[in-house]
């Protein structure tokens, strides 16, 4: 069997293998549900990639403004990484942490200094995340995506990958629709 995915990084392709196992374990017909996969294409939001425009072109964005845990931000960053052109990171509060929110954000960090060129961020908690970076990867950090959006959109230019990624009451998809607007 051959599956070719149309949704990018390793844990999608972790998440089809798990989902063809569940198949095999119900003695499901795995060829169909690997020809199901075949056509699965990520949701705005959760993953969808889309060309955007810029002042001088386009660039491709990453939407994962749905949702935002640890691990999630690390694989959307992975993600990033593979993309060709400048990497722009627009990180949003990752919610409903409780004690653990400042280490989880602090400890995001470091691979997202490895993956970004540039860092834009908004939120109490991310604010953690951006001090701790190194200067010259730091674009603007805001207290709302809002707020934060004209600085971004400032900053983007053809050829760009932006990811895109926070919890749903970080409201990053305003973020994107903002960016959007006259451009």
């Amino acid at each position: 069997m051959r599956l070719r995915l149309q949704a990018p990084g390793r844990h999608m392709a972790m998440n089809a293998l798990a989902a063809l196992a569940a198949c095999a374990g119900l003695d499901l017909d795995i060829d169909q549900a690997a020809r199901a996969l075949d056509g699965f294409q990520p949701v705005a939001g959760r993953g969808a990639q889309r060309r955007i425009a810029t002042f001088d072109g386009t660039a491709l964005l990453l939407d994962e403004s749905y949702n935002a845990s640890g691990a999630s931000v690390r694989a959307a960053l992975e993600v990033l990484r593979l993309q060709p052109g400048r990497h722009l990171a627009a990180l949003g509060d990752m919610l409903e942490l409780g004690d653990e929110a400042e280490s989880e954000h602090r400890a995001l960090a470091e691979i997202v200094a490895q993956s970004a060129d540039l860092v834009f961020a908004c939120g109490p908690m991310m604010r953690l995340m951006f001090a701790d970076l190194p200067a010259h990867l730091r674009g603007a950090w805001e207290p709302d995506s809002q707020s934060l959006a004209p600085l971004l959109k400032a900053e983007l230019r053809a050829g760009d990958a932006l990811l895109v990624k926070g919890s749903l009451g970080s409201n990053m998809a305003r973020l994107i629709a903002l960016i959007e607007e006259g451009a």
